[in-house]
């Protein structure tokens, strides 16, 4: 059978499986296997076995289940409680305080979980109900917590970022260092725009009665809840920008300091371990699946010549590079209102990166604006993953129509953020060069 007819029924039945729901991982294999058999028989499945065992052998991975198990355990050790008593306190007098303070809270959890699902539970279990009952306007603080929550994706230690670094074959340290200082700037875009609009609108966010008689002391005191997430965080990225350790043996030390805060928290239970080990097992083999299946289908797509087809199809395009760039980010979005990161990340990006290295542009660059993307894709209607997160602790009287257009403004922030790195690379460079440089 021709090469050209295999690549047309490999995506023709990706499109028709995806559409009835069948697991991506699944989808990917089953796929992979059949095209495998028609084009060179039963006997070439042993490939496909090769090439997957030497992508699940790669220590990186191992980070995975590591920082997956990090997330967990802080996630069940009441340290994001403190942290929010603590940015009520601080936050009060400033206009949309507490919609503010949940963008700061999930900022720190990206540092320390960079767990997108932990962030949206967390702040929709303890932020929402707080902002409703002082009267925010429930739009806004439902698309604070939506966006804040997908910070984890680009902020360090994210396991997106790690299975992208893996993807794109550089180092994982690099990538880390790309993320810190965008995704500190998209931050301050949200709390920015929150605190305009609510400046402009002072009724969308009313001001708590008696807030000035919080006492300087209780404010004080209330930083202590900032120790554990801070030692937490230098734990994992200090190790890793001194030299003490890789990435994957610095997500080792941030278990031990999730761990140790557990402990500290006296939450640090054997049925909590055992809650947190099987969310962990969980999540990491979701992502393996994943993996396996990405690595099989991308296989065949390159051994038929797809890839060489596709990066053939671009360099005669008579466009510029940039409208390329553009159209790829499009790709990705649309994408994403039908598959998770990991998966968008593994079918895409060894078909992407040979066309971003054609057109001269940097991989580490481009990894950033890949997870900018996935940002996006989180917070788009109808199924950007957040809202499904935040939908499970909705109070009643509060529709999914309102999280649908409280995520639009922060969308066009991200909109705005992502050209913002396009035009202006060396914002997302910089740090990892300036780091490259102190190391050598």
């Amino acid at each position: 059978m021709e090469s050209s007819l295999i690549l047309l029924f490999m995506f023709t039945a990706l499109i028709v499986f995806m559409l009835s729901g069948a697991g991506l991982a699944f989808v990917l294999g089953a796929i992979a296997f059949i095209s495998t058999i028609l084009l060179w028989g039963p006997s070439a499945l042993i490939v496909a076995v090769l090439n997957t065992f030497e992508t699940m052998t790669s220590e990186s991975l191992m980070a995975i289940p590591l920082y997956v198990l990090m997330a967990s355990i802080l996630q069940k050790s009441a340290i994001i409680d403190a942290l929010y008593e603590a940015m009520e306190t601080w936050f009060a007098r400033l206009n949309g305080g507490l919609a503010v303070g949940t963008i700061v809270i999930c900022t720190i959890m990206a540092a320390m979980t960079g767990v997108v699902g932990a962030a949206v539970a967390a702040m929709g279990i303890l932020a929402l109900p707080s902002m409703l009952s002082r009267g925010y306007h429930p739009p806004l603080a439902l698309g604070a917590i939506c966006a804040g929550g997908t910070l984890g994706i680009l902020i360090p230690p994210s396991v997106v970022t790690i299975v992208y670094a893996i993807t794109a074959q550089i180092s994982i340290g690099q990538m880390f260092a790309a993320g810190i200082v965008p995704g500190l700037i998209l931050a301050g875009s949200y709390i920015a725009y929150i605190v305009i609009r609510t400046w402009l609108n002072p009724g969308l966010a009313p001001r708590p009665e008696h807030v000035d008689d919080i006492p300087l002391s209780a404010k004080l005191g209330k930083l202590k809840s900032l120790i554990l997430p801070a030692v937490v965080v230098l734990g994992v990225l200090g190790s890793i920008y001194t030299g003490i350790a890789t990435p994957t043996e610095a997500a080792a030390v941030g278990v031990l300091g999730a761990a140790l805060s557990a402990i500290v928290t006296r939450r640090l239970t054997i049925p909590m371990l055992s809650e947190a080990a099987t969310d962990t097992l969980r999540v990491t083999a979701m992502i393996l699946w994943i993996t396996i299946g990405a690595r099989a289908f991308i296989s065949v797509f390159v051994a038929t010549g797809g890839a060489d087809s596709v990066l053939s199809f671009v360099e005669n395009l008579e466009a510029s590079r940039w409208i390329v760039l553009g159209a790829m980010m499009l790709v990705l979005i649309f994408l994403g209102l039908f598959l998770d990161e990991i998966g968008i990340i593994l079918l895409c990006v060894p078909v992407f990166l040979p066309i971003i290295a054609a057109l001269d542009f940097d991989p580490l660059w481009f990894g950033v604006l890949f997870m900018i993307t996935a940002q996006m894709a989180y917070i788009t209607p109808p199924f950007g993953y957040t809202l499904f997160y935040l939908k499970g602790v909705l109070p009643d009287g509060i529709g999914i129509g309102q999280v649908y257009r409280g995520v639009v403004p922060f969308f066009l922030i991200q909109v705005g953020v992502l050209i913002l790195f396009a035009l202006f690379p060396s914002i997302v460079t910089s740090l990892p060069e300036m780091l490259t440089q102190n190391t050598r």
